[in-house]
């Protein structure tokens, strides 16, 4: 398997002894399409966050391409937080410049084909948009780099189940197959369709990491179901 991320004992304590991951071990491959799954607290932005080099781990160890996040490693993973970034008082445009001008792998000729397939104007400024397209236009300048690893944390909470669909083509046709995404959402019956992959992480540990195939074939459900069963209250 060709190695693209991998943690190691990875453990990340809060104030007030508050762990948020718990001696973590987690191997990501190349060219997959992977779902990080688990329900509310259970380390899925904690580790995204490490993986980013915007938080420090308490124990243990992250390499994103051999290298620990840092300078080397912003070049190699294009991030989605949550909540988006960007000031409001901004023209759509200007994030495009904004983009190239800090990212190399910034195509954006790409990202005007994708923001014209949404009728997202270019001249408008970012406060006169609704919540939904502004998370469009963020996914957007994302997805429009030519990184080697995409980190998407909830791409789709925000926007009308009819974007939905267009997002996560946009997600599958704006990488190479070198390369590879991790995408962390409850809305699982709605990217079920596109994962190659599934990780199940629960109070800071990694419970399962397996094929979709094999969850279908060998669980006999989709993972939306079995997500369900291991996670039921």
């Amino acid at each position: 398997m060709n190695v693209l991320a991998e943690i190691t004992n990875l453990t990340k304590i809060y104030d007030k002894n508050k762990m948020a991951l718990d001696h973590m071990n987690l191997t990501i491959p190349r060219g997959k399409i992977i779902g990080l799954l688990g329900p509310n607290g259970s380390g899925k932005t904690t580790l995204i966050k490490l993986m980013n080099g915007l938080l420090e781990a308490t124990e243990g160890e992250v390499l994103i391409n051999g290298c620990r996040p840092g300078p080397e490693t912003k070049s190699v993973i294009s991030y989605l937080p949550e909540r988006t970034y960007f000031q409001n008082n901004m023209k759509v445009s200007e994030l495009i410049s904004f983009f190239c001008d800090f990212y190399k792998d910034f195509r954006p000729e790409r990202a005007r084909q994708m923001l014209a397939n949404l009728n997202i104007n270019e001249d408008a400024k970012l406060k006169t948009l609704s919540k939904g397209t502004k998370e469009k236009v963020q996914l957007i300048m994302v997805m429009s780099r030519e990184a080697q690893l995409y980190v998407l944390d909830e791409p789709i909470a925000g926007v009308d189940p009819a974007a939905r669909d267009y997002i996560l083509r946009t997600i599958i046709t704006n990488y190479n197959e070198n390369a590879t995404v991790l995408l962390s959402t409850h809305l699982i019956s709605d990217i079920e369709k596109v994962l190659d992959e599934v990780i199940f992480i629960r109070s800071g540990r990694v419970i399962l990491q397996d094929t979709v195939e094999n969850i279908r074939e060998y669980r006999g459900k989709s993972v939306d179901a079995y997500f369900r069963e291991v996670f039921a209250c």
